[in-house]
């Protein structure tokens, strides 16, 4: 997400996890992402999902995300001084409703701090950022084999609209997303 357009800056708001802060992330925390990106590669490595090799860098990712012209933006959960988790998002946009859309390209939390509802307030901070932004939906991919995530996807409300092998399609419409939604 851009900083400017989220109006989020880089201010720390409480989830609803009582130690757990979600904050916008700035041009310091790029070593954070990038080690996080590499923990998510070797997830996805682990399960059979990604089988190449992480290209991205820290440099790149000072430029992409916090450039003149961000490309995506990213979001981290903090336990205290302790970054847990974060999520890696952009905005795509529909000539046919006339509205974006936000595409959650990454989310992970760390294996300490999973089932302690970090996942759930990346989410609802997310939510809150399509409401922001107008957005229809949230869309994401993942892994048919990522068993426990599509389990807390499931239980957010989101659904598989499309699965081609084993990669599943997902559409979240969370309820303070409903009335952005284009019914045309």
């Amino acid at each position: 997400m851009h900083q400017a357009e989220s109006g989020l800056g880089g201010r720390k708001e409480a989830s609803a996890v009582a130690a757990i802060a979600i904050r916008q992330t700035t041009i310091d925390d790029a070593a954070v992402i990038w080690q996080f990106i590499q923990q998510k590669a070797a997830f996805d490595r682990e399960i059979g999902a990604f089988t190449g090799t992480v290209q991205t860098s820290v440099e790149k990712l000072q430029h992409t995300l916090f450039g003149d012209h961000p490309l995506a933006y990213a979001l981290l959960a903090e336990d205290g001084d302790r970054a847990v988790g974060f999520a890696l998002y952009y905005f795509r946009y529909s000539s046919f409703a006339g509205q974006p859309s936000l595409w959650l390209d990454d989310l992970f939390v760390d294996p300490a701090h999973r089932s302690q509802g970090v996942g759930a307030a990346l989410m609802a901070h997310l939510a809150a950022i399509a409401q922001t932004h107008n957005c229809t939906h949230l869309a994401w991919t993942a892994d048919a084999r990522n068993i426990r995530g599509l389990s807390f996807y499931n239980r957010l409300g989101a659904s598989i609209t499309h699965q081609h092998g084993t990669a599943c399609l997902l559409k979240w419409i969370p309820p303070n997303l409903a009335t952005n939604h284009y019914e045309g």
